[in-house]
This record gives C-alpha cells, sequence and structure tokens, in this order.
C-alpha cells in the first residue's frame, strides 16, 4: 500500500533548493600542477573543478558559480590576465574571487596589473598545502553564507509578491462589496420610496376619508384625527430622509455639486455647525462612480467633524483643476492629532482611502492642537 503524501510538505520540499557544494575552478596548463592542485583541494567540503586553459575555463563559468578561482597567470594563448580581464567582463562571473598561481615572484607592475584586473590574491607555485587550504576554506564559506543569503533574499522577495497579491486581492474585495453596497442602498432606497410612500399616502387618504365623514359633535375624534394627520406627515419626513441618506436623488439626478449643496443643508440643520460651501462654476463631466465615491467621501467627512472635533465652523471648498477634483473640508476645531490620522483603528479613514485608492485618488490629514483639522481630497478624472 503506498504512502499518503501530505501536499503542504510535497509543496514545501518542491521549494527547497538543493543543497550544492561549493566549487573551486582550477586554471593550470601543466597537467602534474593541475592535478596535484585538484588532490589537494578536493574534499567533502568542496569540489573542484579543473580546466587546461582559459578558453575553458570560461566555457566551465557559463555552466555554474564557483567560489573561487586559482588562475595561472602565464600560460600558452590566453594568458591569466587576458583570461581574468574576460571573467570580470561577464555579470555572472564578475564577482568571483580570483587568485593568480605563477611560478616566479611577479614584478611590481604585473602585480599592480594583476590587482587591477580583479584578483584577491598572488600565490607562488608550488603553494604550502596549509596556507593555500587556509585561504580557500576562507572563500568556501564565503560562498556558503553568500548562497544562504540569496535563498533568504528570494524566499523574502516570494513572501513579498504573495502580500502584495494578498493585498491586491483584499483591495479588489473591498471594491466589490462598495459597489454591492451601493447597489443595495439604491435598491432599499427605492422601495422605500415607491412602495412605503405610496402606502403612507394611501393611509392618509383613508383617514381623511375617515375624518370627513365624523360627526360635527365629535371634538375629540377631530383632534386625534389631526394627530393623526401630523404622524404621518413626521413618518413621510422621515421616510424620505432615510431614503435620502442611502441614496440622495439629487446625486443621482443633477449631479455631484446638488447633492453636496443637499447634504450641506441637512448637515447644517441638523448639527448647526456653520458650513461655507465653495463649489466651481463650471464642473466637468464625471462618471458615475467617481462621483458617487467623492460624493461618499464627503458625506463621511462631516460627521466626522460633528462627532470628534467640536467645530463651530466648517469650510467646503470643491476645486476642478486638469487632472482631477479637488476637495478640502477644514474646520476651526480642537485639531486632529498626527498620530491618530495615520492610526490603522481610524476606520472611515481606511475606508476613504481604500475607497479613494480605486480610482487613484488620495486624501491627506492634516492638524494641530487647538487649530483645527484640514482634509484634502484628490481624485483623478
Amino acid at each position: 500500500m503506498s504512502e499518503a503524501v501530505n501536499p503542504a510538505v510535497a509543496h514545501s520540499d518542491a521549494e527547497a533548493p538543493a543543497q550544492v557544494r561549493p566549487a573551486i575552478l582550477i586554471v593550470e596548463d601543466e597537467p602534474r600542477n593541475r592535478m596535484a592542485l585538484k588532490e589537494l583541494l578536493d574534499g567533502p567540503e568542496c569540489e573542484v573543478v579543473a580546466a587546461e586553459s582559459g578558453v575553458e575555463a570560461l566555457r566551465q563559468l557559463l555552466k555554474r558559480d564557483f567560489a573561487a578561482i586559482l588562475l595561472d597567470v602565464r600560460m600558452p594563448g590566453m594568458d591569466g590576465f587576458e583570461t581574468a580581464k574576460l571573467i570580470r567582463e561577464r555579470e555572472r562571473s564578475r564577482h568571483i574571487p580570483i587568485i593568480f598561481l605563477t611560478g616566479a615572484t611577479e614584478d611590481v607592475h604585473a602585480m599592480f596589473r594583476g590587482y587591477e584586473l580583479g584578483a584577491v590574491d598572488y600565490i607562488t607555485k608550488p603553494p604550502i598545502p596549509q596556507v593555500l587550504k587556509s585561504k580557500m576554506a576562507v572563500f568556501i564559506e564565503l560562498s556558503r553564507k553568500t548562497a544562504v543569503l540569496r535563498q533568504e533574499i528570494a524566499e523574502r522577495k516570494r513572501a513579498e509578491e504573495r502580500l502584495r497579491a494578498s493585498e491586491e486581492n483584499l483591495r479588489a474585495l473591498a471594491a466589490r462589496l462598495l459597489v454591492v453596497r451601493e447597489e443595495e442602498w439604491q435598491r432599499i432606497s427605492r422601495e422605500i420610496h415607491d412602495e412605503l410612500g405610496q402606502l403612507l399616502t394611501g393611509l392618509k387618504i383613508e383617514v381623511n376619508s375617515i375624518v370627513a365623514r365624523l360627526p360635527p359633535d365629535q371634538p375629540d375624534l377631530a383632534a386625534r384625527s389631526e394627530a393623526a394627520f401630523k404622524l404621518i406627515d413626521e413618518t413621510v419626513q422621515a421616510m424620505r430622509r432615510i431614503a435620502q441618506g442611502l441614496r440622495p436623488e439629487a446625486l443621482d439626478h443633477l449631479g455631484l455639486v446638488a447633492g453636496m449643496e443637499y447634504h450641506v443643508r441637512e448637515f447644517r440643520r441638523r448639527s448647526g455647525i456653520r458650513c461655507e460651501l465653495s463649489l466651481p462654476h463650471e464642473m466637468p463631466t464625471l462618471d458615475p462612480e467617481r462621483s458617487l465615491a467623492l460624493f461618499r467621501v464627503f458625506q463621511e467627512l462631516l460627521p466626522n467633524v460633528a462627532r470628534h472635533a467640536s467645530a463651530t465652523r466648517i469650510d467646503i471648498d470643491l476645486r476642478a483643476e486638469p487632472g482631477g477634483l479637488h476637495l478640502t473640508v477644514a474646520d476651526n476645531g480642537k485639531g486632529i492629532p498626527e498620530s491618530s490620522a495615520r492610526s490603522p483603528k481610524s476606520l472611515g479613514l481606511l475606508g476613504i482611502r481604500e475607497r479613494l485608492h480605486a480610482f487613484g485618488g488620495k486624501i491627506d490629514i492634516s492638524g494641530a492642537p487647538g487649530k483645527g483639522t484640514k482634509a484634502a481630497v484628490f481624485i483623478p478624472i
């Protein structure tokens, strides 16, 4: 019977990179020297690859990465200096440490040229085994740590990509929920206005018919009838207020400016806060989605002032400029602290930012204690 495999474990194993031993490239044209170096350095800690010429070394560098390169200076054809120069010109190999091997003490000019080409050291042949091994161990360990660091960076990038994708999905979901909510509010508003409005109108007609049949010697019934008429009228007003709160008719039929004017009048009447509204003489044509988004932002900002600012005056300015609309709502209240303006717990402001983000817009909140708060909104058109 075959064993069941945990998909999560299988996925994790598939993502884990295979552990590859660090490798050292030996470039030496003399076979005996090449074999001696290979036997000296080859072991469980690293793999040794040998090349007999600069051309073969360049081919090996196309196949894989190396922790270090032991490069003979004097070789027939392409010498060590030319090989080092070509190694440094390639993006994949330009950062690999190069140690030059030389059979004689190099003059200062030759050593300077080698270091200029990217050499990190010179070793005279035959090398002292302990010294060569110690130096190679440093580069092997550096290569191993570099591989671990690259793996961590790759994993972090994958995590960032997953986080970015998750954030985009959440924003798309939030945008869709806003659309669904607006559609539902619009449906409820119409049902309240149409169906409940008809019922209340019919009720008023019926009550009026009953009142018309009352005998004149029944003042108590007449008074109660008047109270019923008043109650019906108040219910009609409440119904209209609720329907307008869900979806203002002025916004759908007359546009953003009319919707804002209506909302300011209602807010001023309910809150008692003085509101100064400045609107553009000519309003650019807005698609319904942007118009609704800006109105909802405006609709959210005014109650925030009433609830938190202790303000007596609000200045509202809507300006149409090339590229977009600017809405400014400034009050003379106690001022919002900067920590509150940027706090993730300020769900109202977070909702505003997400609503504007769907259209490439933004909101900046600024305030100072005792100097009021200013909300600057921009939405491109």
